[in-house]
């Protein structure tokens, strides 16, 4: 049986690996083979606290892991700035990339771990977990169904977390040098992702941030955004998106058709690990009293046995077996993905820096 399981490598200690490490053992088709931090102690420590066998290798450089040969597929929970160094390493190194959000800090960076990726035969992701949970290929299939949204005319999106103080003053995503695009890049990146999914990946034509929607701190790092993303073809669509360190967490996503809508409050982070569920109204529209409605909204609850961050590990893995067995490309979809999410991420991005002003595409 272990020699039908992926190996994975993870590329530094960050709080999130902690979950990365649970999911790649919890997914059916992989295992966690080894870590790396740039001190041993430091990986050490991140085993024993996170009860990982002792059996998992340890490294104390980022390079070590990169030249086992026996691993795989590599999870680099990095800051953003160091992305194209060490994915690009990877993959020349013949590793699989499993890249955290936001996978660069601009879409020619991200180019840049493409092309390493596509010239080395290997599989890119980035670690948009939402878009792996069964609920969110349930609310695919009814958002596409003509019969219940119909054309999508209104999409809102919100990702937001209120941060400490000390938040504001020693993480990552507020320092320039580590992860310059800040709540865009982190929090952003789901919005963005989520309207991009509603639209089937078709990009915007224009778009615009909200002047008063824009907090930087001292260093010109984005705390908090609101933008508007304009499609005019074919079916006009306006989406807003809104992401904060300084509000209550939320995760809305709402979308609105011309036959019905579509509502969840934790696209992102499901309530509950093992069920999810959103809220769909189609058809629906007031009593001829005008004192109701003439139909409730529908739960519509879809149940899942595997966290969706395992199903995500689970995707990758089968996709490298697919590759290294049956010869199988990669597969350009997710790459793809991640391409025109980081583009409207960097399209927000200059429209914030040009004071506002509207953004063609």
């Amino acid at each position: 049986m272990a020699e039908n399981l992926v190996n994975f490598g993870i590329l530094g200690c960050a709080k999130i690996a902690i979950k990365l490490a649970r999911a790649i053992n919890l997914a059916p088709n992989s295992i966690l083979y080894a870590i790396a931090s740039r001190s041993i102690e430091k990986a050490k420590q991140f085993a024993i606290q996170n009860g990982l066998p002792e059996t998992i290798k340890i490294y104390g450089s980022y390079e070590e892991l990169l030249d086992d040969p026996s691993i795989e597929v590599v999870y680099l929970p990095l800051p953003t700035s160091l992305h194209v160094q060490w994915a690009v390493l990877a993959a020349q190194k013949k590793k699989h990339v499993l890249l955290e959000k936001p996978a660069a800090l601009d879409v020619g960076d991200l180019d840049k771990i493409l092309e390493a990726c596509v010239s080395n035969g290997v599989q890119f992701l980035d670690g948009s977990m939402w878009l792996h949970h069964p609920r969110t290929m349930k609310m695919k299939e009814l958002l596409f169904d003509s019969n219940h949204v119909g054309q999508v005319d209104f999409i809102h999106s919100t990702s937001t977390a209120k941060m400490p103080p000390e938040f504001f003053e020693n993480n990552i995503r507020v320092k320039q040098d580590m992860d310059a695009l800040g709540v865009l890049g982190d929090l952003g990146w789901y919005c963005v992702g989520a309207v991009l999914w509603a639209k089937n990946y078709r990009l915007p034509n224009v778009v615009s941030a909200l002047p008063a929607g824009v907090t930087k701190n001292s260093a010109g790092i984005v705390l908090s955004c609101t933008a508007c993303l304009n499609y005019d073809q074919d079916h006009k669509t306006v989406a807003i998106i809104h992401c904060s360190f300084f509000s209550y967490t939320s995760m809305d996503l709402s979308i609105t058709g011309t036959k019905g809508s579509l509502h969840l409050k934790d696209f992102v982070i499901p309530y509950q690990e093992g069920s999810a569920f959103f809220d769909l109204a189609s058809p629906a529209t007031f009593m001829d009293d005008q004192t109701g409605w003439n139909v409730k909204t529908e739960k519509v609850v879809v149940d899942n046995e595997t966290p969706q961050e395992a199903l995500m590990v689970q995707e990758l893995a089968r996709l490298a077996q697919g590759i290294k067995k049956c010869g199988f490309p990669p597969d350009n979809r997710w790459p793809e993905i991640s391409r025109k999410t980081q583009i409207v991420v960097d399209a927000i991005k200059k429209s914030i820096d040009l004071d506002c002003k509207p953004v063609y595409l």
